[in-house]
């Protein structure tokens, strides 16, 4: 496919306490809201995009170079892209040069409706976002006046409070049958809450022999359960998991009935379903380097990680175990529930983009189920 070249206009991101960043906006859509975050992906830059959970954010990639082997549409995790915007130091343009490229980054995104700005100082940036946490901001055409874009980004609702997962959701249930193993053994239905589920989560879940029915996630737990389903798995999906009350009465419904696993928010969903609580981080965990530790074993696994809120450990109550927390700032990263078949993980164990040291949560969801059905 042959790129055109993509024309390039003077912008600027203004954050909510002021601060504002010089750009380039790419394309002619130069007008982007949203929670503005920082990503030390080096690679995997298509996926975040097209990732439900980075709805309603403006992603800043802190790594110099973005865009150098193009896009491929086999790698989007859902239809269209999700964030609100993103933000490069230096985008590259064409020509792209990989055998599995068909479009350079900047045409991608100009055909998916997504602003971007080029031409920042990301380290500046996400230096400010470290230390002053995530902030609301407004990418716009470029003004001498900053106020009226500060104004915009002092309008922008708090990722607090706020329910984005209703807003990624699929509008219908349907059906996934799951891929032939290369040993003969059983599928299991499994029915999936849309919270803002990615493809290659869907895709691991169906490699290990599971038939998914993916609902609503505003769907009625009886009607699921009427459905007779194995168990139950709830994904990542964007925004705070307390809003999100569908959710959670789901998750009662089935914890202590059928085998759960969350991933994500799912995970923050089922501790809220159990009595614990969530909180809000300053700035996040969204990266492909996440050190987390085993607490039994003492493993570590490096992991994919993507979510701006974070279960308080201090307040489980009595049936849940912590299992892994996050060796940089010792954040909960992992829930056994130790009288009912379920467990759930913080981050993406299907590393999409990412390193495959967690995958194996997918057969041990496998296997709850098996033994479960079996009991």
């Amino acid at each position: 496919m042959t790129d055109e070249p993509v024309q390039l206009t003077p912008a600027a991101l203004t954050l909510d306490d002021g601060t504002r960043f010089l750009g380039q906006a790419v394309g002619p859509i130069v007008e982007a809201a949203g929670e503005v975050i920082f990503i030390t992906a080096m690679s995997g830059y298509q996926e975040v995009l097209t990732d439900p959970s980075y709805h309603g954010q403006i992603v800043v990639f802190t790594t110099a170079h973005i865009g150098n082997y193009g896009t491929n549409p086999t790698v989007d995790q859902a239809p269209k892209a999700m964030a609100a915007g993103a933000v490069f130091h230096e985008l590259w343009r064409p020509p792209v040069d990989h055998w599995l490229s068909n479009q350079d980054l900047p045409a991608y995104m100009f055909g998916h409706g997504l602003v971007s700005l080029t031409g920042v100082d990301t380290r500046a940036l996400t230096l400010h976002l470290r230390e002053k946490g995530a902030r609301n901001g407004y990418i716009g055409p470029y003004e001498a006046d900053p106020a009226p874009a500060l104004a915009k980004a002092k309008a922008i609702p708090s990722m607090s409070g706020l329910d984005l997962a209703s807003r990624v959701s699929c509008s219908c249930a349907y059906f996934l049958k799951g891929a032939p193993g290369s040993i003969a053994r059983p599928n299991f239905p499994v029915a999936v809450i849309d919270l803002g589920v990615k493809r290659s989560i869907l895709d691991q879940l169906r490699a290990h022999q599971l038939d998914l029915t993916v609902w609503p996630g505003a769907t009625p737990a009886e009607e699921i359960l009427a459905t007779k389903p194995a168990g139950l798995f709830i994904p990542n999906g964007p925004g705070d998991p307390a809003p999100c009350e569908y959710a959670i009465q789901t998750a009662k419904a089935f914890l202590g009935r059928l085998p759960v696993f969350g991933i994500c928010l799912g995970h923050q969903i089922m501790a809220l379903a159990s009595g614990a609580k969530t909180y809000k981080l300053p700035f996040g965990h969204h990266g492909l380097n996440h050190p987390v530790v085993d607490n039994l074993s003492g493993r570590v696994w490096i992991t994919s990680q993507n979510h701006g809120f974070a279960v308080d450990p201090k307040t489980l109550p009595n049936g849940l175990t912590p299992s892994l927390w996050n060796v940089n700032d010792l954040t909960l990263e992992g829930l056994e529930w130790t009288k009912v078949p379920a467990f759930s993980v913080q981050f993406h164990p299907e590393a999409s983009p990412g390193p495959h040291d967690s995958l194996g949560l997918f057969e041990r969801f496998y296997q709850l189920l098996r033994a479960h059905h079996n009991a």
